[in-house]
């Protein structure tokens, strides 16, 4: 390599120079040098400062040409050759030189060889930058089967762009209704298809994400679709805010035998097309006006229709006591009719 750079620099110096730097961060590849040597390189080659900021990985160097690594000076100005580390990324590799019309080849060639073997780096060492992940679902089931080697679940994470490595990191399983499952970022709201239904698990680590699936899941069993005959909960529940009620999705097994006041209900429903949006409304609502105003009926009709569902089900729904019977056996109901 060094002899051919030698020859095309004298037919084309900029090829040649251009050979030499690919050869030389072949060189630092091979060697698995570090950052900032990679940064370094740039520098040196290039004859400026060079200057690398991943904000989403909390990377900052910068490398004076004659090696020295400072601080990073203010923000970047917009004439400097920059490139990114994912595709249609941000800018995070600079090379401080003003007043040119675009890179030459030779700055071209530097940011593309160093900005390549700068995400090798961090990619081994930190995870994949964020940016478009690599859509596998055959990769999301692995890094959530518990059954899973951890190895074999962190090698795929990284695959999927998630961060291994940082102690921050946190993650959310999605499961979805009638989809794939998914990982989010903590803080980042799961994009759904509309009227879609999804269980959002707990925060955690990547490594415990079999956890945060298994919540999602559960999560999962408490949304509605919102119709007639599956009025209650919302759409997106998230398992951080289910608490104890949780505790009933293991204890209560969808094609069970129902319990006595779970059979109340469903012969309620059976009688009524309008049973359980008015029994959903009461449960769940502050007041009987409330529950009134909820499913858009006068009060003295709800009056009425409660009268009617009080007969049916053996018991009175305007005490505290009765509504909390009434809550228990809505959302037992719910979980027998979810999987």
């Amino acid at each position: 390599m060094k002899e051919l750079a030698g020859r095309l620099a004298a037919v084309d110096p900029d090829a040649g120079a251009a050979v030499a730097v690919i050869a030389y961060f072949d060189r630092l590849a091979e060697t698995r040098a570090g950052l900032e040597a990679l940064v370094r390189g740039a520098a040196v080659l290039a004859g400026c400062p060079a200057r690398l900021a991943d904000e989403e990985r909390r990377v900052q160097v910068r490398v004076e040409p004659d090696g020295r690594r400072t601080d990073l000076v203010g923000a970047p100005e917009p004439g400097w050759p920059s490139t990114p580390l994912v595709p249609d990324g941000p800018p995070a590799l600079w090379l401080e030189r003003a007043g040119a019309d675009g890179p030459s080849v030779v700055d071209a060639v530097i940011l593309e060889r160093a900005s390549a073997a700068v995400r090798s780096v961090l990619d081994r060492t930190r995870g994949r930058a964020p940016g478009p992940p690599v859509d596998d679902p055959a990769l999301v089931e692995t890094v959530l089967d518990a059954g899973a080697p951890l190895p074999a679940r962190l090698h795929a994470a990284r695959r999927l762009g998630l961060d291994t490595a940082g102690p921050a990191a946190r993650y959310r399983a999605v499961a979805v209704a009638d989809g794939p499952p998914r990982i989010v970022a903590d803080g980042r709201p799961p994009v759904l298809p509309p009227a879609g239904r999804a269980g959002v698990g707990t925060a955690v680590a990547v490594a415990d994400l079999p956890e945060s699936w298994a919540a999602a899941r559960t999560a999962l069993r408490f949304t509605s679709d919102g119709g007639a005959q599956d009025p209650g909960g919302p759409p997106v529940a998230h398992a951080d805010e289910l608490g104890g009620v949780a505790l009933l999705a293991g204890l209560v097994v969808p094609g069970a035998e129902p319990a006595p006041d779970v059979r109340a209900v469903r012969a309620a429903a059976a009688d009524a097309p309008w049973m359980l949006r008015t029994l959903h409304a009461v449960a769940s609502t502050a007041s009987l006006r409330a529950a009134a105003a909820d499913i858009n009926v006068h009060h003295s009709t709800l009056q009425d229709r409660l009268t009617h569902a009080e007969h049916l089900l053996g018991w009175s729904v305007r005490t505290p006591q009765g509504r909390f019977r009434l809550q228990l056996a809505l959302t037992m109901h719910h979980l027998m009719e979810s999987q």
